[in-house]
């Protein structure tokens, strides 16, 4: 079983994380520049201090008197807390006075310049500072070193002071941002909630579109899906009524004479009769048979079918051969005029259905039998300009204005000819629909029926 995922969650867990640890690391960064800081003021500290023993060596003669007890005492009493110690050796290196553990600098310094190096005294980290002082003449001259050290104390103790200070900000930054961050996921999060509240509360038949007006674009995007698909399960709901309510009509009467002919036919005794009976039955069973065809290719062609292209000339023509051997036992002239080839993007299946319709219907009821006028039926694909027309043309009895109007309506019918149930032209004109296009009636002079479908037209696939 999948483990749902709150959405809401992540995004906390994926704002919050990162901001936890980029807490984490801006306060060590500041720590390490607290501690920088904290070192600069050290060395600052012991730059005075040990200029302030410096200026304790005063010449005497080829000498110098060291008057550092004072001044030492001083350094050592600025901070009782922090470790101090100090050595003076002439020349640099003999030892003269102060704490001998405190190691030489690196390097030799330039009389009055000073280097900085860390030591350890007693297992204690320390920062020293070492100045070398000229005395003496040209003819003798000589030179003392002063050494000063002081452990680490006052230095963690600012970082630390100037950590805490600045803990509590942080602390209380980070705090208002993480209830800022769960206010504009909870705030960016709303209009799903409102989504998520509208679906629950809709019962099953209910497949109206949703109602969002003031949401994020991404939210909009899928209310639109999300209509799309409702608009799509509505009109596959309104076909399937459609359909039962259509077939449970039409079928209605044709069975009710079915089961009455059947009725009569069980008590005829005379073989004639009882033949005329079951030729009706035959009949009607035709009929119904017929009907359900037709209320199947309704149905189909408002169901959803894959799109190629198709080559509308040939279809036309190959259709058109199937019904020939049926239009020369009626003594038609069937024949197809246009285009060798004419390509749309279209289904094969129901663009075949609906040419088998039209021409189905122009052989049923577009056949005049008045002397001197040979019933014609022609079949034609044409281009014009970005469109196909797909035409069938009868010089039949044709239609009157009235009646061209109501050519597509369903289960109408102008003529009491057996056979028919009145869905051919409104299949094919749900197919044209299905494919972005239209079907008209039109007259044809002096008499007939002309049946058109326009289409896009699509290129070529050599062309591609």
């Amino acid at each position: 079983m999948t483990q749902t995922r709150s959405l809401r969650r992540q995004l906390l867990l994926w704002l919050l994380l990162p901001q936890m640890v980029l807490w984490l690391g801006g306060g060590a960064l500041t720590y390490r520049i607290a501690l920088n800081y904290a070192e600069k003021g050290l060395d600052q500290s012991l730059t005075q201090s040990v200029h302030a023993l410096a200026r304790q060596v005063k010449p005497m003669g080829s000498g110098l008197l060291v008057d550092f007890p004072q001044a030492a005492q001083a350094i050592l009493e600025e901070d009782p807390s922090d470790r101090v110690s100090y050595m003076v050796s002439s020349p640099p290196g003999k030892f003269l006075i102060g704490n001998q553990a405190i190691s030489a600098p690196p390097n030799n310094p330039a009389p009055g310049s000073l280097i900085f190096y860390p030591i350890e005294i007693a297992g204690t980290p320390m920062r020293a500072v070492a100045m070398d002082v000229a005395f003496g003449d040209e003819a003798h001259p000589q030179r003392l070193r002063v050494q000063l050290a002081k452990s680490h104390v006052a230095r963690e103790r600012i970082a630390a002071e100037l950590i805490g200070d600045l803990f509590a900000p942080l602390l209380l930054l980070g705090l208002v941002l993480s209830v800022l961050v769960y206010a504009g996921i909870k705030r960016g999060m709303a209009p799903l909630t409102k989504l998520e509240r509208q679906l629950k509360q809709r019962s099953m038949a209910d497949l109206t579109p949703l109602e969002f007006a003031a949401a994020p674009a991404e939210v909009h995007t899928l209310v639109d899906a999300i209509n799309r698909l409702l608009k799509a399960v509505r009109r596959s709901v309104s076909q399937e009524k459609r359909f039962i309510h259509d077939a449970a009509h039409q079928l209605r009467t044709p069975l009710a004479g079915l089961i009455n002919q059947t009725e009569l036919a069980l008590g005829e005794s005379d073989p004639g009769a009882l033949k005329a009976r079951l030729l009706k039955v035959h009949a009607g069973a035709q009929r119904s048979a017929h009907l359900m065809n037709q209320l199947l290719a309704l149905a189909r062609s408002g169901s959803e079918v894959p799109m190629t292209q198709v080559d509308l000339a040939h279809l036309a023509q190959d259709v058109a051969r199937e019904f020939s051997p049926r239009a020369v036992a009626l003594k038609v002239d069937l024949g197809y005029e246009g285009d060798a080839h004419a390509w749309i993007q279209g289904s094969p299946v129901l663009l075949r259905e609906a040419i088998s319709n039209l021409i189905d219907n122009a052989l049923r009821y577009g056949v005049c039998r008045d002397a001197g006028n040979e019933p014609t039926i022609t079949l034609s694909v044409r281009q014009q300009g970005e469109h196909l027309e797909l035409a069938v043309e009868d010089n039949g009895p044709g239609l009157g204005d009235a009646q061209r109007e109501q050519a597509f309506e369903r289960f109408w019918r102008d003529s009491d000819l057996p056979g028919g149930c009145g869905l051919g032209l409104s299949i094919v004109q749900e197919i044209a629909q299905r494919h972005r296009g239209e079907a008209r009636v039109s007259a044809v002079q002096p008499q007939g029926l002309r049946v058109t479908i326009q289409l896009n037209r699509a290129d070529s696939p050599l062309r591609q």
